[in-house]
């Protein structure tokens, strides 16, 4: 069940708050050949799976930028907002990549409300952590705390 935060001032008491994780999703191929034509990184170890097959990784991997691109895809079921103006992206602090995606992985979202503070126009500033999980393994395949901030309407 998404999370709804009703109005700013309910988001800025939300820290600590565990959420729910979050429907898989899964990467293929094509997909990542597509973040390669977007982002011209075409290394072999992300669009040529024969190349890949035959190396220490034994087939392609996603483009860890990849993984955190689908953040807001992927948390899109863990929470949403009713009663506020926007919510905008402010930035990232700490993110890493532990461990590789592969096409046919599944991904998921876990997040955590990690902290807010005030923002200027009445907004919250917020750092919400994420954990983007790959099914089937206990490490995860990135680690993100996300910034945002929501503002009240008419803000």
């Amino acid at each position: 069940m998404t999370h709804v935060f009703h109005g700013v001032d309910e988001f800025r008491a939300a820290a600590g708050l565990e959420l729910r994780a979050g429907d898989w999703f899964a990467v293929t191929q094509d997909r990542i050949d597509a973040f390669a034509d977007v982002t011209e990184d075409w290394q072999w170890i992300h669009v040529d799976p024969q190349r890949a097959a035959s190396s220490d990784m034994g087939s392609t991997v996603a483009h860890g930028y990849l993984t955190l691109s689908l953040l807001p895809r992927l948390s899109s079921g863990l929470f949403t907002f009713e009663r506020i103006g926007r919510a905008i992206n402010y930035g990232l602090d700490k993110v890493r990549f532990p461990s590789y995606v592969r096409p046919g992985d599944r991904i998921r979202a876990v997040g955590r409300v990690a902290w807010t503070r005030e923002a200027r126009a009445g907004g919250v500033l917020a750092c919400v952590h994420y954990s983007i999980e790959v099914e089937g393994s206990d490490t995860p395949a990135c680690i993100a705390e996300s910034l945002m901030v929501a503002f009240p309407p008419g803000a």
